[in-house]
């Protein structure tokens, strides 16, 4: 198998991102979205955050393979610093989101190195605990780099 790389993600790759990101939300519900205000919101605060001034937020891709400024996978995240506890005294915590393959570049690992690549951003940075959502695809991939199912139940409110 071929060794992948992913590389950090820039503002200049927001756009692609949001279409990644339209393409993992199809991919769990079935449903093809149209880009829309969402989508310019979303690509602007990627434009703002990706620069690599918001150390907080960060995302690796893979590129399609002679497709320059074309995406082929993604993974992003975002550190959160919450009050310490014996098991994390700097309170800091990784979140995973927005993993994403376009179909036809699925299986070749290229989710695998931008997830590996993300969590060595995470410990990097002093994280010693990350979560995710997993959907149904994803679970196997994340179940091997050792995430695991937890007790509590996650809840969820809108305002």
């Amino acid at each position: 198998m071929i060794e992948v790389h992913a590389r950090r993600a820039t503002a200049a790759d927001a756009g692609e991102l949001v279409r990644l990101r339209m393409v993992m939300f199809q991919a769990m519900d079935g449903v093809v979205l149209e880009p829309g205000d969402w989508a310019e919101q979303t690509a602007s605060s990627l434009r703002r955050r990706l620069p690599g001034d918001d150390a907080r937020t960060a995302a690796f891709v893979v590129d399609r393979p002679g497709e320059p400024g074309r995406l082929a996978a993604c993974a992003v995240g975002v550190i959160d610093e919450r009050l310490g506890s014996p098991s994390n005294p700097t309170g800091l915590s990784g979140y995973v989101f927005n993993v994403s393959t376009d179909d036809g570049y699925r299986r070749r690992g290229f989710s695998k190195a931008c997830v590996a690549a993300l969590l060595g951003w995470f410990r990097d940075n002093g994280v010693v605990r990350a979560q995710l959502h997993a959907s149904e695809e994803g679970y196997d991939l994340y179940r091997g780099f050792g995430f695991r199912d937890v007790d509590h139940p996650s809840m969820v409110i809108a305002l």
